[in-house]
């Protein structure tokens, strides 16, 4: 996983690598003293007019490296190394001139040119400059550098420029990341790590390193396989012991083999691995597929950082280590690199796993199922190339409609919402997750902490990504064939013609389960199919059309069906009796398929030969996919339903909140952080400001210490008044008895507060005293930093049945208007906002607001570990929070500089 800007972690020294434009790597560091002679080997390499435009001048190369910048770094300069290999070949440096303005300059080797470490190396160093309170940068350029004005521009930031003198322009860069510089990230960013998948998976060249003579192991099987599928290019086999292998010449190493190798795949002893990346890099290799095991998995952490690490510094991409291999079945490139016994058939589909016993079953078993692939990967230990490498990839494969994902764990779960979000809206991608467990849930100290059951946010992510999730290899299967063969359904109608009653039966119920419709045919419609239908045939929906019916009764009645305009999808179900052969019945569905290709079918054939493959007609296009059970084929149509329905909901946007003030918030994070470096819980008061600072409103809270404090404040507030414990970490305080409502006397508050410091001893931390607020409905709007998927926005019913009800809906950060909108409507108690039964409707719009406020708010404050509002009361009047309590803790994975990809 060679990462980009806007996923990398903040990291000390500011240390990390970076994909190229043509999709090889580089190394970003700080420069350092030791750097001087290589940097002024650098410059003393530039070309004439390479020095011409960066110094306004014919300068000496003995110059240029003098003048070069500056090998230390300070308050004032900081400059920023590129490393291909253990040579530097580009710089970037600034100088401060005021408080937030400073000078960039930056060179890059001739023979590096085109590559774009210009613009990722301006990139970064912006977001070195803005962590040190830098906003602006300003150059001066020569007018025929068009270069370096390329540079400037494709970086994405706002940017001035004026003439200074005849020949020399100025440029005034704007650092703020703006929804233009993330346009031009996000390309620069998708194009290069598609280009860089590419050197694994379309090599023109292939060396299998641990090549065996020996029968039925891993290295003998990866060559033949590749020389059975019929790669095109020359496989190298590497095996020092070996004069040949299967046939074809076998080299000692990657240096003794002629001409270059575009992939090595490594099957070599654990311990041996890293000399073999080592020679890959010098010989020039793009590309890795390490299929040893025996690393991170077994506590060998270390040694695949540096493997992963040699391999970026050297411009390769690493799939595995722990793996299966790879496939493309593209005619240009035919390669089945894997050691599996059974060949994948050339289709549409991508296929990635994290486990390779799931890759061997699900390639098995869409061969069976005659579903072709176009390009498998199989991830193992996911050291470099991850899921998000391979959907950046697939999205600009032509040869790939349909996405499938096997996946144990997410690298960056706000990179693949990110990327899935706009992928799944061209091509469909369906995911099976497993780990199912609530371990997530031990140890939490906040009410939504509680609530964000760690599956529960693997659902709503996928959702809100538009990602289909499956529970089973066998519905991955059944929807990626309907997905790749047919169209997506218009709505939830679902005809279903059998020839059995009980079957039909069952895929009604199925439908229904999962929420299609099975809508009764109107009197016309069922007067079509009565006519065209054997004696004694049910003609409401389910259509029974009994055990006599043939091929001309099935292409009749799917024939008026189609037409009719009352269904959106055809469920098709065939009993084999003796009496019709149910090729003829195939026939008849996939001309009914070919005639009208505006409804998705889907076939169950049901019978003593058992499921069949798919329908597919030699001289005509089109395929009806079939499944092993009807239940099979609803749970697929419903997949698809919910697909449509997502690609019609608008995409949303994260709406720019211009009267927040994230500066006051942030410094009360800081100030916090200050005082305990650990992390801490926020007093009441200045939680309340945090909200404040956000847009959010807190109802006016007093925190007092003594009996006699309580009874002042109170009279300063007005009856009635709510006295709660002020503990910040304290979560459950009704349950402790640290709640007191509806207070209207000075004497009960005094009162209230002795009785409850009695109870509660040192634990009670002080009180909070509030006026009563206006009666509404209770709702819990929180946030919770998971440590898989980062910030994720909650939404609940609230009060001190939350976690009892368990009424809830969560989304990943950033939160879009579209999702705050389902967000509210997707509860169990939604129709409560709306008005329920003769009750008044809720400022539903108040509550949308305040969702996208805290959203923004955990965007902008990754060190807000956990907030509740609970309970945030809605009413018809708006929104008010009664109880906040805010949770702040040190965090490494700020946005900005290095992560996974």
């Amino acid at each position: 996983m060679v990462p980009t800007c806007d996923d990398w972690p903040v990291t000390p020294d500011w240390e990390g690598d970076v994909v190229l434009a043509d999709g090889g790597s580089a190394h970003l560091r700080p420069v350092r003293p030791e750097d001087a002679v290589q940097l002024r080997a650098l410059y003393e390499s530039l070309s004439e007019e390479s020095r011409y435009l960066r110094f306004f001048s014919p300068a000496s190369s003995a110059l240029a490296g003098v003048i070069g910048p500056r090998p230390e770094i300070d308050e004032q300069h900081f400059a920023l190394v590129a490393e291909i290999g253990d040579r530097i070949v580009g710089v970037a440096d600034y100088y401060r001139k005021l408080a937030d303005v400073a000078e960039v300059a930056f060179t890059v080797r001739d023979d590096q040119h085109g590559r774009g470490l210009g613009t990722l190396l301006l990139d970064h160093l912006a977001d070195v400059a803005r962590d040190r309170g830098i906003g602006v940068f300003v150059a001066q350029v020569l007018s025929k550098n068009e270069p370096m004005r390329n540079v400037f521009r494709d970086a994405g930031f706002e940017a001035t420029w004026s003439r200074v003198e005849l020949g020399v322009v100025e440029v005034m860069l704007d650092l703020t990341r703006t929804e233009h510089w993330a346009d031009a990230h996000a390309e620069r960013e998708h194009v290069a790590e598609a280009l860089s998948v590419a050197r694994v998976l379309a090599p023109r060249s292939i060396a299998v390193v641990g090549a065996s003579r020996r029968r039925n192991t891993i290295g003998n099987a990866l060559v033949r396989n590749l020389l059975a599928g019929d790669f095109a290019g020359p496989v190298f086999p590497v095996n020092p012991g070996a004069e040949s292998i299967a046939g074809v010449h076998a080299y000692a190493d990657l240096a003794s083999i002629p001409g270059p190798v575009d992939l090595a795949v490594v099957t070599v002893p654990a311990a041996t691995v890293e000399p073999v990346v080592r020679d890959a890099a010098a010989k020039g290799v793009r590309g890795l597929v390490v299929i040893t095991s025996g690393f991170a998995e077994l506590g060998g952490s270390d040694v695949q950082r540096e493997l992963v690490s040699i391999a970026r510094r050297n411009g390769m991409r690493l799939v595995g280590p722990n793996c299966f291999g790879v496939v493309n079945t593209s005619p240009t490139v035919r390669m089945n690199a894997t050691f599996g016994p059974v060949a994948p058939i050339a289709g549409r589909v991508g296929f990635a796993s994290q486990s390779g016993g799931v890759g061997i079953e699900v390639l098995a078993r869409a061969r069976s199922l005659d579903l072709g692939l176009s390009t498998f990967v199989s991830l193992g230990n996911k050291a470099d190339v991850s899921g998000n490498d391979l959907l950046q990839y697939w999205d600009r494969d032509p040869d790939t409609s349909v996405i499938l994902l096997y996946v144990e764990s997410f690298g960056n779960p706000r990179k693949f919402a990110r990327l899935a979000r706009r992928i799944a809206r061209t091509k469909p991608i369906v995911a099976l997750k497993s780990g199912r467990t609530p371990a997530g849930l031990r140890g939490a100290s906040s009410h939504t902490a509680a609530l964000a059951n760690p599956d529960v946010a693997v659902d709503e992510l996928f959702r809100q990504a538009g990602v289909i999730r499956v529970d089973t290899l066998e519905q991955l299967l059944d929807t990626a064939a309907l997905l790749v063969h047919q169209p997506l359904p218009e709505g939830r109608r679902v005809g279903i013609v059998s020839n059995g009653g009980g079957p039909g039966i069952l895929a009604a119920d199925a439908c229904v389960a999962e929420e299609l419709a099975v809508p009764e045919l109107s009197e016309s419609l069922q007067a079509k199919v009565r006519a065209l239908a054997p004696h004694g045939a049910g003609v409401r929906n389910p259509v029974d059309l009994v055990a006599s019916a043939g091929a001309d009764v099935y292409a009749g009645v799917l024939g008026v069906l189609l037409q009719s305009g009352e269904v959106d999808a055809l469920l098709v179900i065939y009993v084999s009796p003796l009496v019709s052969r149910p090729e003829d019945v195939e026939q008849a569905v996939l001309d009914a398929a070919q005639t009208d290709a505006r409804l998705p079918i889907v076939a169950c054939f049901l019978g003593a030969d058992g499921p069949r493959g798919p329908l597919r007609a030699d001289a005509l296009p089109g395929v009806v996919p079939t499944v092993a059970f009807p239940e099979s084929a609803a749970g697929a149509l419903a997949h698809a339903v919910r697909l449509a329905e997502w690609r019609r909901r608008p995409a949303g946007t994260v709406p720019v909140l211009d009267d927040v003030d994230p500066a006051t918030a942030r410094a009360l994070v800081h100030e916090q952080l200050a005082a305990s470096p650990e992390g801490a819980w926020l007093d009441p008061a200045t939680a309340a400001q945090l909200l404040s600072a956000y847009g959010v409103p807190v109802v006016p809270t007093r925190h007092v210490t003594t009996a006699d404090e309580a009874r002042q404040a109170a009279d300063d507030l007005g009856y009635p008044v709510a006295l709660k414990a002020g503990a910040p970490g304290l979560v459950h305080k009704t349950d402790v008895g640290g709640v007191r409502l509806g207070l209207e006397r000075g004497e009960a508050v005094g009162d209230a507060f002795t009785s409850m410091r009695a109870a509660l001893g040192a634990g009670m931390g002080g009180a909070i005293l509030q006026p009563m607020a206006a009666p509404g409905i209770e709702m819990i709007v929180g946030l919770t930093h998971d440590p898989l998927f980062g910030p994720l926005v909650l939404l609940g019913m609230g009060g001190v049945a939350a976690e009892l009800e368990r009424d809830t809906t969560l989304r990943i950060v950033p939160v879009t208007d579209a999702d705050v909108h389902d967000m509210v409507r997707s509860l169990r108690s939604s129709p409560l906002l709306f008005g329920y039964r003769n009750t008044p409707a809720v400022d539903v719009d108040a509550l949308e607001r305040a969702l996208l406020r805290v959203g923004r708010l955990a965007d902008d404050l990754p060190e807000v570990v956990e907030l509740d509002c609970n309970p945030l009361v809605v009413s018809s009047s708006g929104i008010l929070v009664l109880d906040v309590k805010v949770r702040v803790a040190p965090h490494p994975a700020r946005r900005g500089f290095g992560a996974e990809s």
